[in-house]
């Protein structure tokens, strides 16, 4: 991730890594700030980066005694959007390499017909030493995820005041 993702999705969106995750403190602060409750914490997320929008992508620790990085990833936009967008780190690392930022896979591969993703050789790089076994188009990578967690927007919209 040491990459410089410039100029990826729309409008030239781009997807920018934090050096480290946002500490616990910072995710409780936003996360709180976000849903409007202030009886939550953040224990449930790790924010690894956002995006131009100003929306989030984090680790969603849903599956116990399992890796960080077999953790799916999501999307907490800016405007309250909400999205699984892939199962895992490597399924998301493909989908960055396919042009896809967390704001274009969560608004919907096809949300404007004059977009046209583009593969972004480096990341692809990556992805592949990576996470070869998680090869797949973007379009497949959020497909599965949200088939895999159909109620997240309804699980976070129950957190919300």
């Amino acid at each position: 991730m040491a990459v410089r993702l410039d100029r990826i999705g729309e409008d030239d969106v781009d997807f920018e890594p934090h050096e480290s995750f946002l500490s616990a403190d910072e995710t409780t602060d936003w996360f709180r700030a976000w849903t409007g409750n202030d009886d939550l914490d953040g224990d449930a997320f790790r924010v690894f980066g956002q995006d131009g929008t100003g929306g989030y992508a984090a680790f969603w620790l849903v599956r116990p005694g399992r890796q960080l990085a077999d953790q799916p990833v999501v999307f907490l936009g800016s405007e309250g959007e909400t999205a699984v967008i892939a199962r895992d780190l490597g399924a998301f690392l493909w989908l960055l390499a396919d042009g896809y930022g967390p704001w274009e896979a969560a608004a919907g591969y096809g949300a404007d017909p004059d977009w046209t993703p583009r593969r972004i050789q480096a990341l692809a790089a990556i992805a592949d030493q990576h996470a070869p076994h998680s090869r797949a188009p973007a379009a497949s990578i959020v497909t599965e995820a949200t088939k895999e967690f159909p109620d997240f927007e309804d699980t976070i919209l129950t957190l919300c005041r």
